[in-house]
């Protein structure tokens, strides 16, 4: 193998590689997949030199760390993090050179869950329908990390971007989450819709890449049975019997049975991926 290559010395509690996902392959049952926190990815590439779509690494509360066999440059960003270069302490949110045979340590997240890692060239695992992204509902893409896995890196163009102080967002204190309601809200009751907008609701611990679960009033039916499984998009908010929504994140099923009340705006779902467990919760209906 190439002396361009990344050695996972520790994969954290959940590791994988991915960049802005598989679009176009929901008819044949495929989820979209990708980073939960898009905007990150952007940047990270952005910093390191790389096109905003190249594949990443995603790490999950416990960061990961990482043996290149090249001297190269990376970014770490998403959620705050201790950053450590053969244990000395390097910087977050920023380019960080890292010569052949160090140990880059991607510490747990201090705010939030979610950091990404960057490297010039990128990481070059082959694509699957186009995407390089681990989904871990269908399975595609490579697995997630495990310790001694190597990872290829692309050609490095060593082109960077000179920014001072990058804009990355906080994770947050508090989830708003804009909301247009249906295609099944007439499913629902008036005081359920009234809820939905108006009460509390507190991310739950089973939260993962496919939904964010939450924990609050949960919404009562005014239609009793179950649909026919129909397509499901991005940011659907789809209501099991238990009553408590579940908000589809990038590795949902693209068809599902249950009613959806209502749909989140894409922009709001990378805030989506950085809420702890007990984040409170409000959607805002809006058109």
């Amino acid at each position: 193998m190439s002396d361009r290559a990344l050695a996972v010395v520790r994969a954290g509690a959940l590791t994988t590689v991915q960049d802005l996902g598989r679009t176009g392959y929901a008819h044949l049952g495929v989820p979209r997949s990708g980073a939960l926190d898009p905007a990150a990815v952007r940047l990270v590439n952005r910093l390191v030199g790389n096109p905003e779509d190249s594949a990443v690494l995603e790490t999950t509360v416990s960061g990961c760390a990482l043996r290149p066999r090249c001297a190269v440059t990376v970014a770490v960003g998403g959620a705050p993090c201790p950053v450590r270069v053969d244990g000395r302490p390097a910087a977050w949110g920023t380019t960080v050179r890292v010569g052949a045979g160090s140990v880059l340590e991607v510490g747990a997240a201090v705010r939030g869950l979610r950091s990404y890692v960057a490297v010039g060239g990128g990481i070059a695992v082959a694509p699957v329908l186009g995407s390089r992204s681990t989904d871990l509902l269908s399975g595609l893409g490579p697995a997630p990390l495990a310790e001694d896995t190597v990872l290829p890196l692309g050609p490095d163009t060593g082109v960077r971007v000179a920014v001072d102080a990058p804009p990355w967002p906080g994770p947050p204190d508090e989830l708003v989450l804009r909301v247009r309601l249906g295609p099944r809200d007439d499913w629902f009751t008036a005081d359920a819709l009234r809820a939905l907008s108006t009460r509390a609701y507190r991310v739950s611990p089973a939260s993962n890449r496919i939904g964010l679960r939450l924990d609050g009033p949960p919404l009562e039916r005014a239609v009793a049975g179950e649909l026919p499984s129909e397509g499901m998009v991005l940011g659907a908010v789809q209501v099991p019997p238990d009553g408590r929504p579940v908000v589809f994140l990038a590795d949902h099923p693209t068809t599902g049975g249950y009613p959806v009340v209502a749909v989140v705006r894409e922009a709001d779902l990378g805030a989506a991926a950085q809420a702890v467990p007990g984040t409170p919760v409000r959607f805002v209906p809006v058109r």
